[in-house]
């Protein structure tokens, strides 16, 4: 049995995203191929879902120091334990999934903030005397993103996702992008149901 991590990265539900939508559509078909595979599914729109702010970076800070889990402030380690087990949940995982639509060139906000989460010197990385090193191996990660332009792949949002998971060691990634939702009203359900299609024949092989 495997776990998929499947990170929503839009505040809104398949009814008003284009993103969603193709991500339960991935699911549905993910769950019906593998069905005791676990299904693990991340909203960073959840209002507990930690950013890094002073607390956390002033909560390193002190640990840095030398100072003990327990005397950090309340808030401190609330945030730090909900940080710390986002990474976890996500070295546990055997396969990602993320969908997110492409917001002024770039990915959401609250889905930086995952990756922040991820992207843990000692845990997903190292730095070493020849530069950065990725400690993640043996995972599959496919990114789904919807825009409403075309970018073939090229926009800020779809590098970066490349470029993260590449840095901690994903090797075997794959990307889906429904372009152009926005450039003509006339085309969008065909560009979303060729986009389907492919992420439907993804979910049967993942």
């Amino acid at each position: 049995m495997s776990t998929l991590l499947a990170v929503k990265g839009h505040p809104l539900e398949a009814e008003d995203s284009h993103a969603v939508q193709l991500l339960e559509s991935f699911l549905t078909t993910y769950k019906e191929t593998n069905p005791e595979d676990e299904i693990i599914v991340v909203n960073p729109y959840a209002t507990d879902f930690p950013e890094i702010d002073a607390d956390i970076t002033s909560g390193w800070h002190a640990l840095i120091k030398g100072a003990e889990f327990t005397d950090l402030s309340t808030n401190q380690q609330s945030k730090l334990a909900a940080f710390n087990g986002l990474t976890e949940q996500f070295e546990k995982a055997d396969k990602i999934v993320i969908a997110n639509p492409l917001w002024n060139l770039s990915i959401p906000s609250r889905l930086k903030a995952w990756f922040d989460t991820i992207c843990v010197s000692g845990k997903t990385f190292k730095y070493t005397a020849e530069g950065p090193v990725g400690l993640v191996t043996g995972k599959k990660a496919l990114h789904i993103q919807a825009s409403g332009g075309f970018y073939n792949g090229q926009d800020f949002a779809a590098q970066y996702t490349r470029q993260m998971l590449n840095f901690i060691g994903i090797t075997d990634f794959s990307e889906i992008l429904a372009e152009g939702l926005d450039f003509d009203p006339t085309k969008v359900e065909e560009i979303m149901d060729k986009t389907t299609s492919e992420v439907v024949a993804t979910a049967k092989n993942f």
